[in-house]
């Protein structure tokens, strides 16, 4: 046991190592903040209005970002920061940055300095490193005169000014979120943006409909930026396409989701729901400027309506995607999917497959399995319309009319009992309009439905 003098010396001696230690302490802090960041890539995405540069760093920073003109440019000061990637070799054709320069300025400060051909309004934000993703800086420059209303683009009169029906395809991911990839490097945003502009073509040759690709290159936009364009386009449904992959190799199949507010109907539809909502997180996407109204309380009322038209199209598209794939789940599942949380728009979610599936992963990634999935999912949206055509549009007109039919391409498990049944059509109909002889059929035919007002 210690004696009470050795005890007041022990406290003696801390007390003279305290302003040591706290000395230590704070030049430990100084050469921690001191320390130099290195940029060691530097990346750049174009769409249609804004052009994105995305510096990957090895640490946090801080930095500014501020505009000037004559001539327009665009600086970036990073304190503490170098640069090791070669940007010289950076092309920049078909965006508004003409070159990108560095230097350093007041000592210690990094400065980046992007010349401009016009002027832009300029945002920035960082994202801290995540798994597969490096600290990043993001710099968004976006045009002045770029219109933000697509409604011009897709919104037409036709046929006798009967309303055509305007479908928004959502290619999943793109740009900086590559969504899965599964063996082979097969990219879930490369497979499914060439299944939306095969299902755009499909859409646009048929009679009654316009189609409007949500994401039309290699670029990311954000969720809620995805379903605002859909509401700015006044799409009639929006449906959203995605090959998304699971922890086990072995997981396979078609799926289609519709929005839940309640909860997810499977344990599954919520793991998947989960991944989906992280996609901001990975595409890079500043979560300062959430829009209040969207992030809200859906609207109980339309949501009900919606929600059914939505479980009813997902139906549609469903049976037609189990006569070319197998299919995960034989009904249409519910979890919160913040792209589908438009409330006046009917809005699915289809997963084409598993690209973590290598079998899966191989059929994906073939233009001919693409075209059989655009096809499926065509064949269930003009399905579920020509049963419930909305008033003044085309196909509900041409409904009234007495003589209006419906085109059907034949899948793998088709009947024509099995079709005449669907569409509420007799047998004796469907073979006298088609002039067929008997009821055998092959994969790929097309049948016109006589639809009876």
């Amino acid at each position: 046991m210690l004696c009470p003098k050795a005890t007041t010396m022990q406290k003696t001696q801390r007390l003279r190592l305290l302003p040591l230690l706290l000395l230590a302490l704070m030049l430990g802090a100084s050469a921690w903040v001191s320390a130099s960041a290195n940029i060691h890539d530097v990346r750049m995405w174009r769409s249609p209005d804004n052009t994105r540069i995305v510096f990957d760093l090895d640490q946090a920073i801080e930095h500014k970002v501020f505009v000037l003109k004559n001539p327009d440019r665009v600086v970036i000061d990073i304190p503490r920061a170098s640069i090791k990637a070669d940007v010289g070799t950076m092309e920049w054709q078909g965006t508004p940055v003409q070159n990108l320069r560095t230097g350093i300025h007041n000592k210690d400060t990094l400065r980046v300095v992007l010349d401009l051909s016009k002027s832009v309004q300029a945002k920035s934000f960082f994202l801290k490193k995540t798994a597969g993703f490096n600290h990043r800086l993001v710099i968004d420059l976006e045009d002045k005169a770029a219109t933000k209303d697509v409604a011009s683009r897709t919104v037409a009169a036709s046929h006798k000014e009967k309303r055509a029906l305007i479908i928004a395809i959502d290619a999943g991911h793109g740009g900086e979120d590559p969504g899965a990839v599964g063996p082979g490097n097969v990219y879930e945003k490369q497979v499914v943006l060439a299944i939306s502009k095969e299902l755009e073509k499909l859409l646009e040759k048929t009679p009654g409909y316009k189609a409007m690709l949500i994401r039309e290159g290699d670029y990311y936009i954000s969720l809620s930026g995805r379903r605002e364009l859909a509401r700015r386009a006044q799409a009639d449904l929006f449906v959203s396409i995605h090959a998304d992959s699971f922890t086990s190799p072995k997981a396979y199949g078609s799926s289609v989701f519709a929005l839940s507010s309640r909860g997810a109907t499977s344990t599954f539809a919520q793991f998947l729901a989960d991944k989906e909502n992280l996609s901001d997180l990975v595409g890079g996407v500043s979560l300062s400027d959430k829009d209040e109204v969207l992030s809200s309380v859906l609207v109980d009322l339309s949501m009900t309506h919606k929600q059914e038209a939505s479980i009813d199209v997902g139906s549609s598209i469903l049976r037609e995607m189990g006569q070319i794939s197998r299919l995960h789940s034989k009904r249409v599942e519910l979890a919160a999917f913040q792209v589908l949380k438009t409330p006046d728009i009917p809005s699915v979610l289809v997963e084409t497959g598993f690209i973590s599936n290598p079998v899966e992963a191989r059929k994906l990634k073939t233009t001919a399995y693409q075209r059989q999935i655009a096809q499926a999912i065509f064949n269930g949206v003009d399905e579920f319309y020509n049963r419930r055509p909305p008033e003044g549009t085309y196909i509900a007109w041409k409904k009234s009319q007495g003589n209006g039919e419906a085109r059907y391409i034949v899948s793998r498990g088709d009947t024509l009992s099995g079709i005449a049944s669907r569409y509420s059509v007799s047998l004796n109909d469907l073979r006298s309009r088609n002039s067929l002889a008997s009821s055998n059929l092959r994969i790929g035919q097309e049948l016109l439905i006589p639809l009876n007002p």
